[in-house]
């Protein structure tokens, strides 16, 4: 290609992102237009300050929208079947007549940091359907972000019309509890016949779940799931009572085969049915609104701090005195914290 050719596609693309504005994209996402939707989730996902304000416009035209889906989460240990698992439940839910947004909390690329995209390649099946919309997003050294960001996509995917939202995470500690305080059903996959059935998985997180699944149970592994399921159904009987009166489920199922996936779908809609009815729907989702409040807010000061140049250079000063035990961490966070709102009354 000849470098005249590659300026004009350089300039065609700067063209193209200068005709994208909130108004355009969000008229887009409503017409169910997957360009637009791409568009919208990237320029959320921007560490770019000025396409912060741009990307609030979006959200909050987005916002009247939004609220209409099933925010279901989907957990599990590497090789699971996490993947193969949301490629068939997604094929069972568009054979079903639902709009399917699977948004993937994708672990980041050591050289580059960006998404290693694993996620989309392995559901060959379900990320060509029309009715389906498959979006990695990078985990990077963080979770605060990431989180914030892949719960602005869920507003944007329930603007576009989507009536599921399956959000899967990297199943490796933190992510779960994020994960958690943004959807409204939170699957748990297991395996069996990996020695003790109750060990290799926190308490916590066997607490958080609404249902648990135990996956891979086709040919001679369909024996162990089901001694599995069986105690992990006896465990629950020791843990506290949810908040919402909903009694965890646990039942098998082979992504493979196919079978037993219907019955997930059964579970989560009777979950809706009962939370819907009792209150607890809504209670939920608008203390998860006062949770993203408090960390949005939290993440604002963090990146205000340490976006700072001033505060950088005060934050290595005071790194050496306490190096040089000039200064306890303690005495340190009290200075840097003086500091730092002291410059802000100026």
């Amino acid at each position: 290609m000849e470098p005249k050719n590659i300026k004009d596609w350089i300039n065609k693309k700067k063209d193209q992102r200068k005709r994208l504005t909130p108004e355009t994209l969000f008229d887009g996402i409503v017409q169910g237009d997957l360009s637009a939707l791409s568009s919208g989730i990237t320029l959320v996902e921007s560490h770019n300050d000025s396409q912060r304000y741009a990307a609030d416009v979006l959200i909050q035209k987005c916002l009247p929208h939004s609220g209409r889906s099933i925010r279901v989460g989907i957990t599990g240990v590497p090789g699971v079947g996490k993947s193969t698992f949301i490629e068939s439940f997604g094929m069972l839910l568009i054979a079903r007549g639902f709009k399917v947004a699977v948004l993937a909390v994708d672990p980041s690329s050591s050289v580059s940091g960006g998404s290693i995209l694993g996620d989309k390649t392995r559901m060959n099946e379900l990320s060509v359907q029309d009715s389906v919309f498959i979006r990695p997003s990078p985990a990077g050294d963080t979770l605060g972000g990431v989180a914030r960001k892949t719960r602005e996509s869920i507003l944007l995917c329930e603007a576009a019309g989507y009536d599921f939202i399956l959000v899967e995470t990297v199943g490796v500690g933190q992510s779960e509890t994020v994960v958690k305080s943004m959807v409204d059903f939170f699957l748990l996959l297991m395996l069996s016949g990996a020695g003790d059935e109750l060990q290799g998985i926190k308490k916590g997180i066997m607490e958080m779940a609404d249902a648990l699944v135990i996956t891979k149970a086709d040919g001679d592994n369909k024996l162990r799931a089901k001694l599995a399921a069986r105690a992990y159904k006896n465990a629950l009987h020791l843990f506290p009572a949810n908040k919402n009166n909903w009694i965890p489920t646990v039942s098998t199922c082979s992504a493979l085969e196919k079978s037993n996936i219907a019955n997930i779908l059964d579970v989560i809609e009777d979950f809706r049915s009962h939370v819907v009815a009792n209150g607890t729907f809504v209670s939920n989702r608008k203390e998860q609104d006062k949770n993203w409040l408090s960390e949005t807010l939290k993440e604002l000061i963090v990146n205000d701090f340490f976006l700072d140049g001033q505060m950088i250079l005060h934050l290595k000063e005071v790194e050496q005195k306490m190096i040089n035990g000039e200064m306890t961490s303690f005495q340190a966070a009290d200075e840097l914290y003086k500091y730092y709102t002291n410059a802000r009354r100026i």
